[in-house]
């Protein structure tokens, strides 16, 4: 019987919940057997106000998705989003005399847990997901590639550390786990996006994936392969229904409407509408526009702005992007799927999860990364770990 894997998106509008069998090879796209989806209940801003209700939100989508994969779903990895994601720097560095004077993996797993170590004190009341090593030095001199078999006496690294709240962290991990299902793993939602919707050229070249959610806006900015920022913003596509509302005095379900393009019997001139749409659009972009000028990548990136989920699909919303941030730009598309596969970018983040959970086992069955996910950053197993109690 093949193996299943489960990844299940917590967002503010929907749950989202994807599972997936591993195809004939790693090289193969993974088959998604079941997907569910269900109205998002207990959530603001990305994280959970009412445990109670977050649970019966994950539990209908789960039913749904195992209902239609004809499976029992007993372990899953889970994304965590909100408001409370942010990124801090660290950085650290050990003897090698232990090792004998050589970089072994024990040493750089030391190096990465002396950089929790030394960052802890200002990560109150905060949880780390990742540690994500941004560079290697060895007796100084920066590395190229990795530093494994390196010889010298003192391994140096700077780090991002990725954190959330610990009681976001901690809620989300109780309603899951009151739905039934083991939490096996935990990853920031920008990361897990980016398994699925974006190669290792555009990843190596420098990209932004640009997430539009229904309360937040969350960025990942990639360089070298690696992801170099991470950032949410406390606005999503709902903020437009709320001014199409305001500026029309027309009820929010009709405004959700118009604003995705239906046809309501409004006599709003379409002119109108995609003013209103893209001026909060403008207002969306010029955030992450300041974003990357303070990390020194204004206009920076080649590969440009790739954008996913559930706002995506907006009209107009890749034009918008070009003309704020300067540069190339372009509305996701999965990889890694069947041409027949109906998923979209909206399942991104599920997606991507099964991705990752399928990537680790291979990866520690011998395979390299490289050969089952061919646009995750390297050493997924040292960069990205759950800390789950």
């Amino acid at each position: 019987m093949r193996k299943v894997y489960t990844g299940i998106d917590v967002g503010t509008y929907h749950v989202k919940v994807v599972i997936a069998a591993a195809g004939e090879s790693p090289e193969l796209p993974m088959q998604i057997l079941g997907t569910g989806t269900s109205n998002s209940k207990g959530m603001r801003h990305g994280y959970i106000v009412d445990t109670r209700e977050a649970t019966k939100s994950i539990r209908e989508a789960l039913h749904r998705a195992a209902s239609l994969a004809k499976v029992r779903v007993r372990r899953a990895r889970v994304a965590l989003g909100g408001v409370g994601l942010e990124e801090t720097r660290g950085s650290a560095d050990v003897t090698l005399t232990p090792s004998g004077g050589i970089v072994t993996d024990r040493e750089i797993e030391r190096v990465l847990r002396e950089s929790e170590k030394r960052a802890s004190g200002k990560l109150v009341n905060r949880t780390i997901l990742h540690t994500i090593p941004l560079e290697f030095r060895v007796d100084g001199t920066k590395v190229f590639g990795k530093p494994q078999g390196l010889q010298g006496t003192k391994l140096s690294v700077d780090t991002m550390l990725v954190t959330i709240l610990t009681h976001h962290h901690d809620d989300l991990i109780e309603a899951v786990e009151n739905a039934g299902v083991e939490v096996e793993g935990v990853m920031a939602a920008p990361l897990a996006a980016s398994l699925v919707t974006l190669t290792k050229a555009q990843k190596t070249a420098g990209v932004v994936l640009a997430n539009v959610g229904s309360e937040t806006l969350s960025i990942a900015v990639f360089e070298n392969d690696v992801p170099v920022s991470i950032k949410v913003f406390s606005i999503g596509s709902s903020d437009i229904t709320n001014t199409i509302a305001l500026s029309l005095r027309i009820t929010l379900p009709e405004a959700e409407q118009m604003k995705r393009g239906a046809v309501t019997g409004s006599d709003v001139p379409p002119k109108q509408m995609l003013t209103i749409v893209s001026t909060r659009l403008k207002d969306m972009f010029a955030l992450v526009n300041a974003h990357l000028k303070e990390i020194g990548r204004l206009r920076l990136l080649p590969a440009g702005v790739v954008i996913t989920g559930g706002g995506s699909g907006l009209s107009g919303i890749s034009d918008v992007a070009r003309a704020i941030l300067k540069l190339p730009s372009q509305v996701s598309q999965i990889g890694y799927l069947p041409r027949s596969s109906s998923v979209d970018a909206t399942w991104a983040v599920a997606y991507g999860l099964c991705r990752w959970a399928y990537a680790e086992e291979v990866a520690g069955s011998g395979h390299t990364l490289g050969e089952i996910v061919g646009n995750a950053w390297d050493s997924v197993k040292q960069a990205i770990r759950s800390l789950l109690p």
